[in-house]
């Protein structure tokens, strides 16, 4: 029904910056809100954070004021802007995005295949 493309990952030095994006395509009514999540080698998954169909956006405190959370409506696609990246940040980042699949409320939610990103100190 629904397939979620994440692009963008990659090395970067610290203090660099990437965009991530988590792209839908398939039979979709409507989006409904996407988290975006990392795991570091050895670590647990992570949120990082979240956007809604209305734009309210939050995010990890690790992250605030650093990372920022945005989307695209026309083109089913939801973005994590990484500012002033550190080498913790270095984990495989995910989303979870939700779409509608009908006027109906009908809810479909999945991950994207994950991306690498590398912060080098």
């Amino acid at each position: 029904q629904v397939q979620l493309v994440e692009s963008g990952g990659g090395l970067v030095q610290a203090g660099g910056s990437l965009r991530l994006s988590c792209a839908a395509s398939g039979s979709i009514f409507g989006f409904r809100d996407t988290d975006w999540y990392r795991q570091a080698p050895g670590n647990r998954r992570e949120w990082v954070a979240r956007i809604t169909d209305g734009g309210s956006v939050d995010y990890a405190d690790p992250v605030k004021g650093r990372f920022a959370a945005s989307k695209d409506n026309a083109k089913n696609t939801q973005y994590l802007q990484m500012n002033s990246l550190k080498p913790e940040d270095t984990a495989v980042y995910s989303c979870n995005a939700a779409y509608f699949l009908d006027e109906y409320g009908t809810t479909w939610n999945g991950w994207g295949q994950g991306t690498q990103v590398t912060v080098s100190s």
